[in-house]
């Protein structure tokens, strides 16, 4: 039998290697999407602020001298400090498919949150809730949206495998909004708002002290939902400056409720749809084409990454009627520049009133993301 050896990844030169790996995996794939090589530098260095508050662990596994695998572990101080429960979590998954390999893979996170008194593992994260959550089990024949993961259809049974099993799925919906809204939609756009509503977009002029606000609604509204972790006030700082290059006031949506903001939705332009031939590279002509498509052309498709209205204001009629509002005026105004398709993800599979919600626009669920859980 054939040794695999796994390796920590330790230095720039491995850490390389761990992000370029999955490319050769997924080279007759065409849906998909190399991330943006820079950028998964960003998020997988202490320049991502989880770094902060998590110890965290990438491995390769080789084989016959070859780089075959890869995976994460990590504690996040953050989420214990919310619920002690000593769960750690894996992610970064991605491997040739040998069941050894996988074994191999999962025994090492396995043994490393172990060591660090953790009594249960839950994954796949990249790196946390608030990042990329969950393995692709269903909507392989699709590419993925901004920061969605994409996975091939045997990595989900190879967890099994290792005796991983389903904690949780989460879905993607995908909105069609040159559609004809249904007659139930229509109706409530001829309802008329209380006096005290108002709608409006994010202010740019005040816009670090929006993302401030909007965070702050987004960890009240949250806070009891499967999983959470909130965002701390570094996270909501390196959010910001993240989200300035792609954010457009067209495609964000408060609402205030008696001249206070109680709910806010984002939609950001989908990134994959810019850069999905640059194979992650953005030297020599990436930039260029990047920036074009995105500023120029423009792209014709976004995903809803943020949204949240405060639990005190969610009650009764007129909380119900907030993420239509929210909704709404995004496709209004994402219409008139030419995006037509939108995402809305991920949304919990127990999350009855908002998959109602977006189902009453006529969205689909077309993707399933899947998290896993083991007792260690």
């Amino acid at each position: 039998m054939t040794d695999i050896t796994i390796v920590p990844v330790e230095g720039r030169a491995l850490l390389d290697r761990f992000i370029r790996l999955p490319h050769r995996f997924y080279r007759d794939d065409p849906h998909y999407i190399a991330p943006l090589h820079l950028e998964r530098l960003d998020a997988l260095t202490p320049k991502n602020p989880f770094f902060s508050h998590a110890d965290v662990q990438f491995w390769i596994a080789r084989k016959n001298g070859r780089d075959v695998g890869r995976i994460s572990a990590q504690v996040d101080r953050q989420a214990l400090a919310v619920r002690p429960d000593a769960t750690g979590h894996f992610g970064l998954i991605a491997a040739e498919d040998d069941p050894a390999v996988f074994h191999a893979l999962v025994s090492e996170a396995e043994a490393w949150l172990r060591a660090r008194g953790m009594r249960r593992m839950l994954g796949p994260f990249n790196l946390n809730i608030n990042e990329e959550t969950g393995l692709l089990v269903a909507g392989f024949d699709t590419p993925p949206m901004l920061l969605m993961g994409h996975d091939r259809p045997y990595v989900g049974p190879r967890l099994e495998e290792q005796g991983l099993v389903k904690e949780k799925d989460v879905f993607a919906y995908l909105y069609d909004m040159s559609s004809e809204l249904p007659a139930s939609i229509r109706r409530l756009q001829d309802r008329p708002l209380p006096g005290d509503i108002k709608v409006r977009r994010i202010d740019f002029k005040r816009y670090n002290e929006e993302i401030h606000t909007v965070t702050d609604i987004f960890n009240d509204a949250w806070r009891n939902n499967w999983g959470f972790v909130p965002l701390t006030e570094a996270e909501t700082d390196h959010l910001a400056k993240s989200l300035k290059p792609l954010l457009d006031p067209r495609a964000t949506s408060v609402v205030e409720q008696g001249g206070e903001p109680v709910g806010f939705l984002i939609a950001l332009p989908n990134l994959n749809e810019a850069i999905r031939d640059l194979r992650g590279k953005l030297f020599p002509l990436g930039w260029a084409k990047l920036l074009w498509r995105l500023k120029i052309r423009g792209v014709r498709t976004a995903r809803v990454a943020l949204m949240g209205i405060r639990r005190s204001a969610a009650k009764g009629v007129t909380g119900s009627l907030m993420p239509f509002l929210l909704i709404d005026a995004v496709r209004r105004e994402a219409l008139r520049y030419g995006c037509t398709h939108i995402e809305l993800s991920w949304i919990l599979e127990d999350n009855l009133p908002m998959r109602r919600i977006i189902e009453g626009f006529g969205a689909v669920a077309y993707k399933t993301y899947r998290v896993y859980g083991k007792p260690l």
